[in-house]
């Protein structure tokens, strides 16, 4: 199967599963962001590698990156939810336009070592 086509199944199957789950129109918490991104990994077998708030003028916005899959079959996933609330935007880190998707990779490979060294 085609990697792209793979990557928008994997888009398409983490957004029908954050229907129910993601906030309507409301200032939206650490707490609820962390609890909205458990909830849609949770349903594709996902893992969170890490989460922050990423101010850009007065637009502020929750970033997630997780991954599913392991070792060489992994891919990589960025989730964006505006702190104003709205829809939470699910995307492969290779598609992704936001900075934060490039460190998805690495931040993995740094967890692999750390597993490694212990």
């Amino acid at each position: 199967m085609d990697a792209q086509l793979d990557e928008k199944a994997l888009e398409s199957t983490l957004a029908e599963s954050l229907d129910d789950l993601a906030p309507d129109n409301k200032t939206v918490s650490e707490d609820e962001f962390a609890e909205v991104v458990g909830g849609a990994l949770e349903a594709v077998g996902g893992t969170l590698l890490f989460k922050m708030r990423v101010e850009n003028g007065e637009n502020g916005e929750h970033v997630a990156a997780a991954c599913i899959g392991d070792a060489g079959n992994r891919q990589f996933l960025l989730l964006t939810l505006p702190t104003s609330g709205g829809a939470l935007k699910v995307e492969t880190a290779a598609r992704s336009t936001n900075p934060v998707a490039g460190i998805a990779a690495a931040y993995a490979g740094l967890m692999d070592a750390f597993k490694t060294a212990a």
